[in-house]
C-alpha cells in the first residue's frame, strides 16, 4: 500500500472515530437541551467549523474547488447554475439532514448510543437498493449484505414480544431519511462544490431544528451553556474535521478502503457508549451489531473487488 494511501485511511479513520464518539455527545448534551436545541447549535457550529477550509479551498484555480465538476449546457450561464445548484441542492440536501438528526435525536433519548449508530447504518444497504427506483441495478453482495443487515436488525431492535422499542423505530425513520441524504449529496457532489452544499445544508437544517425547539422545546441560556462541550465537539468535529477529512482523503484513498474504514464509526460509537456512558449490550444485541456489520462489509466487496470506480462513494457525512 503506498504512504499515500495509508495516511487518507488513517485520517478516516480518524474521522470515523469523531462520527462514531459523536453519538455519545449527543446523548449527554439532551440532559441539557431538547434534541431540535442540540441540533440548531450543533449545525450552526458546524457551518462556522467550514468558514476558515471554504478560504482556504478559494485560491485553488480548479472548478469546484477540489476537482472536476460536471459542465451545465453551453446556454445557461455557468455561475447562475452554480449558484442555483448550491442554494437549491443545498437546502434539500439541508431538509433530509434534518430529518435524519432529528429522529436519531428524538430516538437517542430512549435508546443507546451503540444501537443507534448500528441501525443508523443501516442506509449503507438501503442506498443501492433505492437505486432501483433509479434504474440502478443491485449485484447480489447487496442483497447478501441487506438479508444479514436485516437479520442483525431484528435481533437489534425487536423484543421477544415482536414490539420494536421507542427509540430504535425514531433511529430506523431517520436512516430512511438518511439514505435520501446520501443520494442527494451524490447527485450534487460533481456538480458543485461540495463544501458550499455543505454549509448550505448545516444553515438549512440548523434553521428548521432553530423553528421547531422555539415551536416545542423550551431555550435557556443556562441549558445551553451546560451543554456547550457536547455541542461544540459534534459540531466542530463531528462537522467541520470530519467532513473535510472525509473530502481531502477521498481523493487518494481507494473508495473500497474508505467505505471499510468509515463503517468503523459503528464500532467506535458502541465502544464510547460503554465506557463512557457504561451501557451494556445483550448477547442478542451483540450478535444483532455483528450480522449487521457483516452485512455492511459484504455490501462493500464488489468495490473492493471488481474495477475501481471513477467517483468516490458517496457517504452520509454529516453526524
Amino acid at each position: 500500500m503506498q504512504t499515500r494511501t495509508l495516511t487518507s485511511d488513517l485520517l478516516l479513520l480518524l474521522a470515523a472515530f469523531f462520527w462514531g464518539t459523536t453519538f455519545v455527545a449527543q446523548r449527554l448534551g439532551m440532559d441539557h437541551v431538547g434534541p431540535m436545541t442540540y441540533n440548531a447549535l450543533r449545525f450552526a457550529v458546524g457551518a462556522m467549523t467550514l468558514l476558515p477550509v471554504l478560504l482556504a479551498f478559494r485560491t485553488r484555480n480548479d472548478a469546484d474547488g477540489l476537482g472536476q465538476v460536471a459542465q451545465p449546457p453551453p446556454a445557461v450561464n455557468l455561475r447562475h447554475h452554480r449558484r442555483y445548484l448550491v442554494l437549491g441542492g443545498g437546502s434539500l440536501a439541508g431538509l433530509a439532514l434534518f430529518g435524519g438528526a432529528s429522529m436519531q435525536q428524538i430516538g437517542l433519548l430512549y435508546t443507546t448510543a451503540g444501537k443507534a449508530s448500528f441501525i443508523t447504518s443501516l442506509y449503507v444497504v438501503l442506498v443501492p437498493i433505492a437505486g432501483l427506483f433509479l434504474g440502478q441495478r443491485c449485484g447480489l453482495a447487496v442483497w447478501a449484505g441487506a438479508l444479514l443487515a436485516v437479520a442483525g436488525l431484528y435481533l437489534l431492535t425487536i423484543t421477544q414480544s415482536l414490539t420494536i422499542g421507542r427509540g430504535d423505530l425514531f433511529v430506523l425513520i431517520g436512516a430512511f431519511f438518511w439514505t435520501a441524504h446520501v443520494l442527494l449529496i451524490g447527485h450534487l457532489a460533481t456538480r458543485a462544490n461540495p463544501l458550499h452544499i455543505a454549509g448550505i445544508q448545516f444553515l438549512a437544517c440548523s434553521a428548521l431544528s432553530l423553528l421547531a425547539a422555539v415551536l416545542f422545546e423550551s431555550i435557556t441560556l443556562a441549558a445551553v451553556g451546560a451543554a456547550a462541550l457536547p455541542i461544540l465537539y459534534a459540531g466542530i468535529f463531528s462537522a467541520g474535521v470530519a467532513f473535510t477529512l472525509q473530502v481531502v482523503c477521498q481523493r487518494t484513498s481507494p473508495p473500497a478502503h474508505a467505505a471499510i474504514v468509515m463503517s468503523l464509526e459503528t464500532v467506535f460509537a458502541a465502544l464510547a457508549g460503554y465506557l463512557i456512558l457504561h451501557e451494556r449490550l445483550a448477547p442478542r444485541d451483540l450478535l444483532g451489531c455483528t450480522l449487521m456489520f457483516a452485512g455492511l462489509l459484504v455490501v462493500q466487496l464488489p468495490l473492493l473487488l471488481g474495477p475501481k470506480p471513477r467517483l468516490p462513494i458517496p457517504r452520509e457525512t454529516f453526524r
